[in-house]
């Protein structure tokens, strides 16, 4: 594109980056083919994957009865019957294969796309408001924190169980708040708040250890070990009823809050020069991807790495504009945690893995290839 000139001359190459970056000139013209690529491969992915869930199982189903129940009028003709399934109620009059389906696989699957969703954001959100490549909710220590706080709830306030995602909101605040508190030193490095975050998730994570030795309950202490790992398994509609209206805020906030996420990639001083409040910023956008892990971690415990490979592998597609990049993450985040929770319930005949460990496979290489990738391997 040529540069337009005018009676202050030619723009300079700053300014022409500053301007995509914040994304001046028409509201779509971030849409092109690498987006519509990775949005429409991911939700291929996320569907063959959703389908595989849905088909297999410990229970035996046959495959055409699998979708015929699937795509039975009698449930999705009927808004009673939607209306019992999605906000609970009485479905006695159900075979048990439709039960199975639509109250543990249908749920399951849903909940993992919120999920994915969910720490995606958070981690890309991150990235940008610390400029470091490395940031995530799990190496931030956010997810620690989140988890801490739940796990206090269930084991010694079991009766404040419904108001598990304020509680982890509150813990991931605190840890982030911690963890920038331990790295600021007259301000902030990418390497220190990377150190930092694996200081605070390692202290955090031994409390939640030494919490096990104060439950009488082995079931509750076997939940919980089940939980800390990160898992799918027992998702159900009252998972995808806790976990929806938090992922409707935090994806629209990261849609609006895109611009500014733009703006902060450019580094401080050019945001103030362009008016921004570059605190108030940085901290409402890190309170919209704690939120968005927290929730998370709320329904299905502490799941690593997600966050931290699903920006990287959308920002080498579609390049470092948030725009592109946070819709990116809606559809890659829901394919990456779907297949891995998918692998993890049908790898061990009669057992089911913690989609944590599959999710800390993948990333833990993934890290590494990061390392050996790239030479200054931190500042975005």
């Amino acid at each position: 594109m040529s540069e337009k000139t005018g009676q202050s001359g030619p723009r300079s190459p700053t300014a022409t980056t500053a301007d995509r970056q914040v994304g001046s000139g028409g509201r779509l013209e971030w849409v092109d083919g690498p987006l519509l690529s990775v949005c429409l491969a991911s939700l291929a992915i996320t569907v063959v994957a959703g389908a595989v869930q849905i088909t297999f199982g410990d229970y035996s189903v046959s495959i055409t009865e699998v979708w015929g129940i699937v795509f039975d009028p009698a449930v999705l003709a009927s808004p009673s019957t939607l209306y019992a399934l999605v906000f609970g109620g009485e479905l006695a009059h159900l075979p048990t294969e439709s039960l199975i389906v639509w109250t543990q696989r249908v749920p399951r699957v849903l909940v993992a796309v919120f999920v994915g969703m969910n720490l995606a954001i958070s981690g890309a959100i991150f990235q940008a408001v610390t400029r470091n490549e490395l940031a995530s909710p799990y190496i931030l220590g956010v997810s620690s924190g989140a988890g801490l706080a739940v796990l206090l709830t269930l084991v010694v306030f079991g009766g404040l169980a419904a108001y598990l995602p304020l509680f982890a909101a509150l813990g991931g605040a605190f840890a982030f708040l911690l963890v920038y508190a331990i790295a600021w030193n007259g301000g902030t490095s990418p390497v220190r708040l990377v150190l930092a975050g694996v200081i605070v998730s390692t202290v955090f994570g031994s409390v939640q250890t030494g919490l096990y030795f104060f439950v009488d309950d082995l079931g509750t202490v076997q939940e919980a070990l089940a939980w800390t790992t990160g898992t799918l398994s027992g998702a159900g509609w009252s998972e995808i009823r806790l976990i929806v209206p938090w992922t409707v805020l935090t994806v629209s906030l990261s849609i609006v809050g895109a611009r500014q996420l733009n703006v902060l990639l450019l580094g401080e001083r050019t945001a103030r020069s362009l008016g921004m409040s570059v605190e108030r910023a940085r901290f409402s956008l890190s309170a919209v991807a704690i939120v968005a892990a927290s929730a998370s971690v709320a329904v299905s415990g502490i799941i690593g790495f997600v966050g931290l490979i699903v920006p990287h592998m959308v920002r080498t597609i579609v390049g470092s504009d948030y725009r592109p990049l946070i819709v990116g993450c809606l559809f890659v985040g829901p394919a990456l945690l779907v297949v891995a929770d998918v692998c993890a319930r049908l790898a061990i005949s009669g057992s089911q893995l913690p989609v944590g460990i599959l999710t800390g496979l993948i990333g833990g290489p993934y890290f590494l290839y990061l390392m050996k990738r790239k030479q200054h391997l931190g500042e975005l």
